[in-house]
């Protein structure tokens, strides 16, 4: 499983518990507003988290596939040069 699917699963996770616990308390209507409120809040900060960290890892995962495909590149200009060197050397002896 992978963590943005984890992660994603920890937070609906706990904003249905979230609800679910704020709708059966026996609360007045407005402690319940607010309690709603400050969990819409709460929410929203562990997704705006959630989102940051999984961005985060997708720019390391992205910067880390740059710096292959450099290294491929780089190693694949170099073999194709000593291919050619070695082409140039063979047609001269010839």
């Amino acid at each position: 499983m992978s963590l943005g699917k984890f992660l994603a699963g920890v937070a609906i996770g706990g904003a249905i518990g979230a609800i679910a616990g704020i709708l059966l308390a026996p609360k007045s209507g407005e402690e319940t507003r607010q309690m709603l409120a400050d969990s819409a809040k709460d929410m929203a900060r562990r997704a705006d988290e959630t989102a940051k960290q999984i961005q985060s890892k997708a720019d390391d995962a992205l910067s880390e596939l740059q710096k292959k495909g450099d290294e491929i590149k780089d190693k694949l200009q170099d073999f194709i040069a000593k291919q050619k060197n070695k082409g140039e050397g063979a047609g001269a002896e010839a």
